[in-house]
């Protein structure tokens, strides 16, 4: 386990006192800051970007070799931190002197929003062998207040009052929706090539639109309402439960209306609860397990082709075939002649 401790109250920049710890290349250029790095302790980059407007954003394209903790040592004014999750997993906990810690799970996807008690501890846990990309939005209520029409302008009473320095909501954990809208503007943030002031436009563009999603889907929430592009945990629930239904009976031939109906489950909500957990459409995901079990079927067992085709829950020979190609490269009835040949391994005795 590495530990890596950075104090938020003494004015030192923040990469600078990460590259203590992970002695990478850091590099500045006007408010930006990256730390690249690629050694004993993994690789990736963490950039930092500071706006004199009271907003900061540091994101993490990780993958470390040992499991990573960092260590946020929050001074006597703590900010809001809208964050965001575009790959992999991680574990968060907020811990002040003589509290124990509450471990939190941030997963992919997730609109998160937290802020911790002054003179805390926000600590941020990476695992080993995983490739994390991390957003965090900081916004700092003293400095944010002067911009006119900012994104925060119309918070709901439970973040305003975060921003206005009332510790009775703290520490603030909300782990809302899943939305894939917000990990598509990241993706474009994270990617954004230009230069100079064309560079800096955009990036602000992008981050009041982060902010400007993150606290609609959170005032959604908490008013029992739904985005068009989010998904709440219980649907992806359903969503497992629909994935295990079609696991559990490939030799049926279900359409998005029957498990919809039978699940009481929305067509569009469903299809991104797939999009979601399987990066699949559901017709992709059926289809794609269908032919794993056709394949399956094929190395080990004496079943004819048609008999694989009905037992997969399809009527079509010529079209199995057809799908079958397309993932493997050849056609099914080469495939067994090539088992039959033992030119490729079957689990028959």
């Amino acid at each position: 386990m590495e530990l890596i401790n950075i104090d938020l109250s003494i004015n030192q920049p923040v990469l600078e006192q990460i590259n203590h710890f992970i002695n990478g290349d850091l590099k500045k250029l006007h408010n930006e800051q990256t730390l690249k790095f690629n050694n004993h302790l993994g690789k990736g980059t963490i950039r930092n970007i500071i706006f004199e407007w009271g907003i900061a954003l540091i994101d993490y394209d990780v993958l470390f070799k040992t499991n990573v903790k960092f260590n946020y040592n929050l001074s006597s004014s703590n900010p809001i931190e809208f964050i965001f999750v575009s790959e992999g997993n991680l574990s968060y906990a907020s811990e002040k002197k003589g509290d124990n810690q509450e471990l939190l799970e941030l997963q992919r996807y997730q609109n998160i929003i937290l802020s911790n008690l002054p003179k805390s501890q926000n600590i941020f846990s990476f695992p080993a062998g995983q490739v994390v990309k991390l957003n965090v939005i900081q916004v700092f209520a003293n400095d944010n207040s002067e911009k006119s029409g900012n994104s925060l302008d119309k918070l709901q009473n439970s973040l305003r009052s975060i921003l206005d320095g009332k510790e009775t909501n703290l520490p603030y954990k909300y782990l809302g929706n899943y939305n894939l809208k917000l990990a598509e503007i990241i993706e474009t943030l994270n990617n954004e090539e230009n230069e100079g002031i064309v560079r800096f436009l955009n990036i602000e563009g992008q981050i009041n639109l982060i902010l400007a999603l993150q606290i609609l889907e959170h005032k959604s929430f908490e008013n029992k309402l739904s985005l068009p592009n989010s998904i709440s945990k219980e649907d992806l629930l359903k969503t497992k439960l629909v994935s295990d239904d079609i696991n559990q009976n490939l030799q049926k031939s279900y359409t998005i209306a029957e498990l919809a109906k039978k699940y009481n489950f929305s067509a569009k909500k469903m299809q991104l609860g797939f999009k979601l957990l399987y990066n699949q459409s559901v017709n992709e995901y059926i289809r794609l397990k269908k032919l794993d079990l056709a394949q399956e079927l094929i190395k080990n067992t004496d079943l004819s082709i048609s008999e694989i085709v009905y037992r997969i829950g399809y009527k079509s020979r010529s079209y199995f075939s057809k799908i079958f190609f397309e993932k493997y490269n050849i056609l099914p009835v080469k495939y067994k002649e090539l088992i039959k040949e033992g030119l490729i391994a079957s689990e028959k005795e």
